[in-house]
This record gives structure tokens, C-alpha cells and sequence, in this order.
């Protein structure tokens, strides 16, 4: 794993510009590569999208609209969710996917779901762990496993986190799919069973799997970039106990998550979905001070210790991603300069002892 990469020059992408606002933001988080199209011709037939109200389901939702448009084979791209937010409902409904609001928790909403031989499943819950444990380990357990009763005999992609590895040296060697699991807290535990929910299902069925472990996505409005350049920016302390971080734009996550259905197996395929960077976060932040033209406010001594994974089966399977951390960087600061909109829901990277 490379370390620090502050000094490599952006890897061509053919958009090395930042993202002009909003707008662009969208269109190239949704962009599918040639791959992502070829990926979905090898798995004919409908896209489901559980949990597709988050942060990445939109995106990804859009780009799966995309690829079938390319191949023109007419499939429909299911987006499932409850739909707090009416506006990205209207708004995916408006770019053509299929909207069901669906609470996930009911057994008879997700029973009188469509049938569809591919499904992507993105719901889960992070933050409110520590106030509502139990709503928690429901959303992390019990759902999966009634989502893998309701479809079988379909191929899936599922995201679960690095968060189920403990914290490693940081000169390595990082976590690898295959390590010993270590979950440091409740909410790092309930995502290590959701693995295990969805491996014994596979194990019933022979539901082909992908298990996408991530860490961290960056889309600009939100992410650990976006994070620490904020703190910076806002004059705002950053803490670099928790030292080092691996990062992904989440167009890159979206394609590889997509890419994976055409590997999904039985037992479940395991991989670490991050950027192949090792970043320093005291290095992010004099960066962003240097950007900004402001002094980094840098607290405590870097842990010899951080939560990091190793990519070489992501590498040896799909490549590198196509936007490289120095290539991010510019774009978050060039995206925070310009007072662009946040989404305000902080990744919380720095926290060591698995309370969220």
C-alpha cells in the first residue's frame, strides 16, 4: 500500500477539472466505465436496490440506469427505500427507475417486493449505535436475513465495512479479506453477523454473493477528505490519533459494486473496497492549510495503530480505482473554497473505540 501520496501527480481520468457544482457532482458519480456496462450484460435482468435512500444508493441507483441504457435491454432499476426525503424519491423516479417505499423491517414489505435477479443491498445503520443498540443489531441482523429469504435465488452485491477488522500496524501489512474478524464495538460486531447472516444464506440456497467490505467513501458533500479540509477550513481543531485513513470516490465504489455482481459466488466473495492509499491525516490537514492558506489546528500524537485494509484481491479483480487521493483532494478543496453544499453528516473516522 502507497504511503501518503501528496506528491503524485493526479492519474489521467479525462475529468481531472473538479466537478463545476451540484449537477456535474451527480453525473459523475452516476457515470458507469465500459466495465460497469459489460459487468451487466453478464447478469441479465432487473437491479434491485435495497436500501437505496442513502448517501451512494441515489448514485448508484442512476448509474445502473445508465449501463442498461447503453445496452438497451430494457430492464427495469428497482430503488427501495422509506424515503424520508420526497425530493431524491421524485428525483429517481424522474430519471427512470422503478421507487417502491418499503420498510425494510416489515417481513410483509419485503415480501411483496418484485422478483429481480440482481440485487444490490445497502441498508444498514451506523450512527445512533450507542443510544439504540438494539434497533441497531435489528437493522444489521434480522433485516439482511429476511432480505436473503426474499430473494434466493438472486445474485447479490452487499455492503458491509472495514470497521468488522480490528485496528492494524500502520506500516502493515493491513487487514485482508481472509484475517481473523476483530469488531471494536457495537456497531462493528452487528456488521460482522450481518456477514454472517448473509454467509449462512448463501450457504442454504446457493445465492450467489459479493460481500463489498468499504472504507471511506468520498463524494464531496461528505466523506473523511471533506471532514478533516472542513475542520481546517472553519479554523476547527483535527485530531490525528486515529492517523492514517484509506479513501474511495464514490464513483469508483459504485462502479466496483456494480462490476462485483459479475463475480458474486457461493460462499460469498470478500472484498476490501478502498483506495490503495495509506493517507496521513496530519498530512490532509497542513495540505488543506496550505490549500486554504490557514494554519492547521493538529491535536494529540498519531496511535502506532489505524483502521486500514489491504486491496491487492480488489486490485486483481477489477484494477485501481480511477480517481487516485491526490486527484480527490484538489476536487474537495476546490469544492470547499467554493462554499459549495455539505451534507453535514460527519464520517466520525477519528473514533477508536467502535462508538458511534
Amino acid at each position: 500500500m502507497v504511503a501518503a501520496p501528496l506528491n503524485v501527480p493526479p492519474r489521467a481520468t479525462g475529468d481531472a477539472a473538479p466537478p463545476a457544482g451540484e449537477a456535474e457532482l451527480e453525473e459523475r458519480l452516476a457515470r458507469p466505465s465500459a466495465a460497469v456496462v459489460e459487468a451487466l450484460r453478464q447478469c441479465p435482468g432487473d437491479v434491485i436496490v435495497l436500501g437505496a435512500g442513502g448517501k451512494m444508493g441515489p448514485s448508484l441507483v442512476r448509474m445502473a440506469l445508465r449501463a442498461s441504457t447503453e445496452l438497451g435491454d430494457g430492464r427495469q432499476v428497482i430503488a427501495v427505500a422509506r424515503w424520508s426525503n420526497p425530493a431524491a424519491r421524485a428525483a429517481l423516479s424522474a430519471d427512470g427507475a422503478r421507487v417502491i417505499a418499503a420498510d425494510l423491517e416489515s417481513t410483509a414489505d419485503v415480501a411483496a417486493l418484485p422478483d429481480a435477479p440482481n440485487v444490490v443491498y445497502l441498508a444498514g445503520q451506523k450512527f445512533g449505535t450507542t443510544d439504540a443498540p438494539e434497533r441497531t443489531w435489528a437493522l444489521n441482523t434480522i433485516v439482511p436475513g429476511t432480505c436473503a429469504e426474499r430473494f434466493p435465488d438472486s445474485r447479490w452485491v452487499a455492503f458491509s465495512t472495514g470497521n468488522v477488522y480490528p485496528r492494524t500496524p500502520v506500516r502493515g501489512p493491513h487487514s485482508r479479506e481472509g484475517d481473523t474478524l476483530a469488531p471494536v464495538g457495537a456497531y462493528a460486531e452487528s456488521c460482522v453477523e450481518r456477514e454472517r447472516v448473509l454467509t449462512r444464506a448463501s450457504a442454504a440456497h446457493g445465492t450467489p454473493m459479493a460481500i463489498v467490505r468499504l472504507n471511506y467513501a468520498v463524494d464531496l458533500r461528505y466523506g473523511v477528505l471533506v471532514d478533516i479540509a472542513r475542520r481546517v477550513r472553519d479554523g476547527e481543531p483535527v485530531d490525528v490519533t486515529m492517523g492514517w485513513v484509506n479513501v474511495i470516490w464514490q464513483g469508483d465504489a459504485n462502479r466496483m459494486a456494480l462490476r462485483l455482481l459479475a463475480h458474486a459466488a457461493a460462499p460469498p466473495l470478500v472484498v476490501n473496497v478502498t483506495g490503495p492509499e495509506r493517507l496521513s491525516v496530519r498530512e490532509l490537514a497542513e495540505h488543506a492549510g496550505a490549500r486554504f492558506g490557514i494554519a492547521a489546528d493538529i491535536r494529540g500524537n498519531e496511535a502506532p495503530d489505524a483502521l486500514l485494509g489491504d486491496t491487492a484481491r480488489l486490485q486483481s479483480l477489477l484494477g485501481l480505482p480511477g480517481v487516485n487521493a491526490r486527484l480527490l483532494m484538489e476536487w474537495v478543496a476546490s469544492w470547499l473554497e467554493r462554499r459549495m453544499p455539505l451534507l453535514g453528516k460527519p464520517t466520525q473516522f477519528e473514533v477508536r473505540d467502535g462508538r458511534y
